[in-house]
């Protein structure tokens, strides 16, 4: 069958992550439902393609059987064109000609503490998604997960960039000195699931969890950044998506074959549960998210897991 490439699609915006999940957050065989063929984002990929106007391309996508559908959405030219429709004419993630209005001290004092521990997540996430493709259980997953290497190396530099532009020095001294202790405790835990080749456990913490609470914190964010932050973060947004796609349909795909697995993924996240809690709370605090929204935000993020039946 002819694989049929989209042309520099763009990404839909800050909507949902991935959806289309039967019982249990599980999505159904492949093949037995076609508009919900297991990919690392569907909705992504079908609303670049109906953005650009061109909804027979995006049906076309769909039409695929799904073997060939999981070769094109994991392949790294239609990462590429992704990317490039939302990062052309950027500059280390946002237009050059953007600029922010000063920030007040205790603003500006925030913002850096914020930033600082956005650059432990994300190293985080740069080193789990490099360590996984050298334990990844096929050709696909692995390519998928180069591409997230590269989205999370991007991710760090854009973060870094964002630092050294208001003015710190030495962003990585600044890092060390005001990361959050339970942040860096999921991060540890995040490498060790990795080099004990936990394969399940690993996708859940690291394109479950991790890209979960990044997600719903960095959309929260942007509502309220500065310009230039406001725009970064929004690129960040839109990779980040893609990556729980994968996230949730690897797993749902593993949860249907292989039901034991479930026992496994529950202990990991009643493990990590305090970690990343801590951790949302504290930088929700930090961004200046009103009390009474709290609670919002936490059911948004424990929602992409709940997709997966695990409450």
């Amino acid at each position: 069958m002819a694989r049929c490439r989209p042309q520099c699609p763009r990404a839909g915006g800050d909507g949902e992550p991935a959806r289309g999940h039967g019982v249990e957050g599980v999505q159904g065989p492949p093949g037995t439902d076609r508009h919900r063929v297991p990919d690392s984002d569907p909705a992504l990929a079908q609303e670049a393609a109906v953005e650009r106007g061109t909804r027979d391309e995006a049906a076309d996508v769909h039409a695929l059987e799904p073997e060939a559908f999981l070769e094109e959405v994991h392949s790294f030219e239609f990462w590429f064109q992704s990317v490039q429709g939302y990062l052309a004419g950027l500059s280390f993630g946002h237009r050059p000609d953007v600029h922010g209005a000063p920030l007040a001290p205790d603003e500006r004092e925030r913002l850096v503490t914020v930033l600082c521990n956005y650059c432990v997540g994300e190293t985080a996430a740069l080193e789990g998604a490099s360590g996984l493709v050298a334990i990844a259980p096929n050709r696909l997953t692995k390519v998928f997960l180069a591409t997230q290497v590269a989205d999370e190396g991007r991710h760090l530099e854009v973060l870094l960039h964002r630092l050294a532009e208001l003015g710190i020095p030495a962003p990585e001294s600044e890092i060390e000195r005001r990361a959050s202790r339970s942040l860096l405790h999921f991060k540890r835990r995040l490498r060790e699931l990795v080099e004990s080749r936990d394969w399940e456990a690993a996708i859940f913490a690291q394109n479950v969890i991790l890209e979960a609470m990044e997600f719903t914190v960095f959309q929260s964010h942007a509502r309220t950044a500065d310009l230039v932050t406001r725009e970064v973060l929004q690129g960040i947004v839109k990779d980040e998506r893609r990556h729980i796609g994968f996230g949730e349909n690897e797993l749902g795909r593993r949860l249907q074959a292989s039901p034991h697995i479930r026992a496994r993924i529950g202990e990991v996240k009643k493990e990590l549960d305090h970690w990343v809690l801590e951790s949302f709370e504290e930088t929700l605090r930090e961004i200046g998210v009103p009390n009474e929204e709290r609670p919002e935000l936490g059911r948004s993020y424990l929602e992409v897991v709940a997709r997966l039946g695990f409450a």
